[in-house]
This record gives structure tokens, sequence and C-alpha cells, in this order.
């Protein structure tokens, strides 16, 4: 008996690297899992990875586990539907959604086009917002039926995200969005039994090797497999977890620990309003007092 026994649970992006760690992890715990994956490269390329999803799936059921396939796109409206339509009918019900899915279009700001910009936000920042919005009528209509909801909602943010990366203007500004957008699904979903929390996982896959090396010595931890993420989504599937909402995770090997995100500084009051000419030894003085920002990835 795993802790997710009996939870049904979909994963988007579980063909490969994180997200099919996440599927083949939940699996293990005793998860029914709804394994999506459309297919596409790292950039998005059209059936480049066509018949991931499938070949998680019948690893998992090898294994001795449940498990069904989905190839819709996950910034597809209708698509996001039909996902959890498909663990509903499949499996009785549905527990949690594991927001993964993405690609890169790497790109410095000044050479970004509109087209790469819009295609980043759009399976990441669109992404996370269908499949989670058809969950949360699910969930709310169970609720309304009388029966007792104990949900899910995890999303993927990154580093990136968090204080940005050179070369990913794009998916940096996607992956913020992400954080804060759990932060207000923590504060408006909480009534109806879900939580909602986001991960920041700093694991090899085929996105991260386009923007860094994550190479480790043979025979020693390789603190960069995506294997070391899955036990803390495992743990916030589970019902062990209920009183976990609104926190981003960072992981990193054998490390787990909070972002604190934002938060105010020390500040100067004058009392009154403040002249133009006044700001300059004012803000100095703020720059010196606060805690020293996390350097943007990539940065000298």
């Amino acid at each position: 008996m795993g802790i997710c026994e009996g939870r049904v649970v979909i994963v988007t992006g579980a063909g490969n690297g994180m997200g099919k760690a996440y599927a083949l992890g939940l699996a293990a715990e005793g998860a029914k899992v709804v394994v999506n994956d459309l297919g596409v490269g790292t950039h998005g390329e059209d059936g480049a990875t066509k018949g991931a999803a499938e070949l998680v799936v019948d690893e998992i059921r090898a294994a001795g586990g449940e498990a069904v396939a989905d190839t819709g796109d996950v910034a597809d409206w209708d698509a996001g539907k039909r996902m959890v339509d498909l663990a509903v009918s499949t499996f009785g019900r549905l527990d949690a959604v594991i927001n993964n899915a993405g690609f890169v279009r790497d790109r410095m700001f000044v050479s970004c086009t509109p087209e790469e910009w819009d295609a980043v936000t759009r399976v990441h920042l669109r992404g996370h917002f269908c499949t989670s919005r058809h969950a949360v009528d699910y969930w709310r209509a169970q609720q309304k039926a009388g029966n007792p909801i104990d949900a899910r909602i995890i999303n993927t943010t990154s580093g990136a995200g968090l204080q940005g990366s050179i070369g990913q203007s794009a998916y940096s500004a996607a992956k913020a969005g992400i954080a804060t957008l759990t932060l207000v699904q923590a504060a408006e979903l909480a009534r109806y039994g879900i939580t909602a929390n986001a991960l920041a996982p700093n694991a090899r896959t085929r996105m991260t090797a386009t923007a860094f090396d994550m190479s480790v010595e043979d025979g020693v931890f390789d603190v960069y497999a995506p294997e070391n993420m899955a036990p803390l989504v495992a743990y916030l599937v589970s019902d062990q977890s209920k009183h976990v909402t609104g926190q981003v995770f960072e992981l990193k090997g054998g490390r787990v620990f909070l972002s604190q995100g934002w938060t105010d500084s020390p500040a100067y009051d004058k009392g009154a309003r403040l002249t133009a000419d006044e700001m300059a030894p004012i803000v100095d003085k703020l720059l010196a007092e606060r805690e020293p920002a996390k350097p943007v990835y990539g940065a000298a």
C-alpha cells in the first residue's frame, strides 16, 4: 500500500523527463494515472516523440499499476475537458492534476519574436489554466452533490520564474505567472477542499539540457535525476498533505526547501510626500539594508 493508494491523478507532459518520473512514481505509490503527452519535441515540434504517453502507460501496467494515455494539447480548452472526463470515465473519479507540460524557445530578449513568445506562454500559462479549470469544475460539482473533496493542483514553476534566466525571457515570465497563479488558486479554492502548490525542480530534462550543463561523474549521486523530484509529488498528491497549500517548493537532488517569494524589505517613511531629489539616498539605503537577491540564472 503506497501513500497514493486509490488516488486518481492527471500528469501532463508525462511522456518524458520529470513528467514520466512523476507518473511512474505515483503509480508505484498506488495512484491510477492519466498519462498526458502531446508527443512534441523540446521546442514544440509536432510528432517528435509520438507515442511517448502510450509507452509510459505500458511501463506502468507492466509493473502492475493502472494507467491510461491521453494525447491532447494541454493549452486547448476542450482537450482539457476531455482529459478530466477520461480520468472520471476510466477510474471513476479525479483527485489531482499535475501541470508539467511545456517546451522552450530560448532566445535573448532582443531576438524574441511574437510567435515564440506566444507559443511559450501558451503552453505554460494557458496549459496550466485549461486542465486545472475543468478539474475545478468537476470538484465543485462533486462538492455540491455532497461528496467530500480532498483534491490537489500541483503546478510547475522554475528557478527561471523565481529569479529569471538569461536567454529565457518568455519562459521566465510564464513560470513567474504560474507561481503567482498558484498563490491565487490556493486562496480561492480552499473552500472547495482543493489545495494548490508549485514545484521549482532542478533536474535534467530535454528542456534544461538546452540551457545548462547537468552532467555528473559516474558513481556519484546524480543530483539532477528527474526521479529525485517524484517523492515530493507523491506526498503532495497523498492525503498526508491536505494542510499544505500556497507553497512553492524548490528541489535539487536530496534537498527540499520552500521559496520565500516576494516579501517586504526594510522601509523608509518620511510621514509626508517625498520629493524627487530625496529619493537617491533613500533608495541607496534600502538597497544596502535588504537581503541580497538570488542572481538571475546565467548572469555574470
